[in-house]
């Protein structure tokens, strides 16, 4: 079974970075579509970025110029490079995959997806 680990979250300053790592096991990512949401507090999970099997990327609009989703095939492991961290980017920040393809927008439904991993903190303070 599919087993993904976040890890790179932490506390930072308006402005900094933060690089976030996704370990998957159990299956190939080169395979399949690999996806960062967020969720805040009192907020639904939202998509951030999505890399699909042929390496090509959509971004959220909030993601857009400031974070970079990225994989590493052979180490079978995602990226999400974030720069220039805003105080609304806090939140607790999950890779998944395993979805389920449908109308558009599917990369980014939460619900299309089977597999998530414990999720990885980010703080950001003003």
């Amino acid at each position: 079974e599919v087993q993904l680990v976040e890890s790179g979250g932490g506390s930072v300053q308006a402005g900094g970075s933060l690089r976030l790592s996704c370990a998957a096991s159990g299956g190939t990512i080169s395979m399949s579509t690999m996806t960062w949401f967020r969720q805040a507090p009192g907020k639904e999970r939202e998509g951030v970025a999505c890399i699909f099997n042929d390496a090509s990327i959509i971004s959220s609009d909030p993601a857009k110029g400031r974070f970079t989703i990225s994989k590493d095939n052979a180490k079978n492991t995602l990226y999400l490079q974030m720069n220039s961290l805003k105080p609304e980017d806090t939140a607790m920040y999950y890779c998944a995959t395993g979805a389920a393809r449908g109308t558009a927008g599917w990369w980014f439904r939460p619900s299309a997806y089977s597999y998530w991993g414990q999720g990885t903190q980010v703080t950001v303070s003003s």
